[in-house]
C-alpha cells in the first residue's frame, strides 16, 4: 500500500508543479492586454498628404487629409487612401503579434509575428521583403522546446 500511495503522492506534485507552471504562463495576461489596448501605429503617404492610424487588432483610429490632398485626383486620392491605411494596419498589427509573442512565444513556441508577416505577404502578393518595408516587424526568434515534438505534426491553429 506504501508504493501506491507514494506513487499518487508523487503524481500529485506533479500535477501541482504544472499547474503552478500555467499560473506563471498566464500571470502577464492582464498586462498584455493593456499593451495592445495602447496599440497605435501611424503611417503617412510619401507624398504627405494622407495619415491613417490604425489601433488594436488593425482597427483604423484615424485618418488626416492635409489640404494639398484636396487637390489630387480623386482615383489617386482613393489610391494613396488604401495604400496609407494598409500599411498603418499591418504596422498595428504586427506590433499586436509582437507583443503576444513576447508573452506567450516562449511558452507556447509561437513566433505569431512571423506568420503575421507571412499572410499579409500572401494578402497583398508582395514578398517578405516588401511587407517588411510597409511595415515595422517585431519578430522573434523560433525557439525550441522539449515538448515540441508533440505539436509538430499538428499544423498551425494561425495558418488558413
Amino acid at each position: 500500500m506504501s508504493a501506491q500511495m507514494d506513487e499518487l503522492i508523487a503524481q500529485f506534485s506533479k500535477f501541482q508543479s504544472k499547474l503552478r507552471e500555467a499560473e506563471a504562463r498566464f500571470e502577464g495576461v492582464g498586462e498584455m492586454q493593456q499593451q495592445i489596448a495602447e496599440i497605435r501605429h501611424a503611417v503617412t503617404s510619401p507624398d504627405g498628404t494622407v495619415t491613417v492610424v490604425a489601433g488594436a487588432s488593425g482597427s483604423v483610429t484615424d485618418l488626416t487629409l492635409s489640404p494639398s490632398a484636396m487637390r489630387m485626383d480623386h482615383t489617386q486620392l482613393a489610391s494613396t487612401i488604401l495604400s496609407t491605411l494598409r500599411q498603418a494596419v499591418a504596422g498595428a498589427v504586427q506590433q499586436q503579434a509582437g507583443i503576444v509573442d513576447d508573452t506567450f512565444g516562449d511558452a507556447f513556441g509561437l513566433n505569431t509575428s512571423e506568420q503575421i508577416r507571412q499572410a499579409q505577404a500572401e494578402a497583398f502578393g508582395t514578398g517578405d521583403q516588401d511587407t517588411a518595408e510597409q511595415a515595422p516587424q517585431a519578430s522573434r526568434p523560433s525557439r525550441s522546446r522539449p515538448d515540441d515534438d508533440y505539436f509538430e505534426d499538428q499544423g498551425s491553429i494561425l495558418r488558413r
